[in-house]
């Protein structure tokens, strides 16, 4: 099961931290914090899988994660995950980034807070993964939006036919 996804700069600022599992705020924030240290204090030419233990507690807890410019994208997940696998879905979430933001910044990320969860909910859902294939996530994300905008329309007509009827 996946334990978390975090998307956090090369400062440590999370711009996105997900728990499929539930953590206290406050545990949240030390957890970010611990595997940010781990990560920024490894060289570049080192494996991206790193035992995640002593961070999260657990046995066989692991974490993989992937640095692209100025963000690191870190999954966690336990013993029943593989860890190519989980690399692969990163890369699987990149590419859906890419084509949903035209290669996607950190302020792609910061500004689109709702599509980026949405993206990732078509990828993992409680812990369990959903779907790898980028084409399908976006035509998803693509459906939902356009759900949304209808939505939104309905309302604003909604609201624009009773405030003519309350004159």
């Amino acid at each position: 099961m996946i334990k978390s996804v975090m998307v956090m700069n090369t400062q440590g600022k999370p711009r996105l931290a997900k728990f499929y599992d539930f953590q206290p705020v406050e545990k949240q924030q030390e957890l970010i914090r611990s595997v940010f240290g781990v990560l920024c204090g490894r060289a570049d030419n080192v494996s991206n899988f790193v035992e995640a233990d002593s961070i999260f507690g657990p046995q066989g807890t692991r974490l993989v994660y992937k640095h692209f410019a100025t963000l690191y994208f870190v999954f966690v997940f336990d013993s029943s995950e593989n860890e190519l696998a989980m690399l692969d879905l990163i890369q699987v979430f990149v590419e859906t980034l890419d084509k949903c933001f035209k290669n996607v910044c950190e302020l792609d990320i910061v500004y689109n807070y709702s599509k980026l969860h949405t993206i990732l909910d078509e990828i993992i859902f409680g812990g369990q993964v959903l779907e790898t294939s980028s084409i399908e996530v976006i035509k998803a994300v693509e459906e939902i939006s356009k759900l949304e905008s209808a939505s939104n329309a309905i309302a604003l007509v909604s609201k624009s036919v009773s405030g003519w009827r309350s004159r």
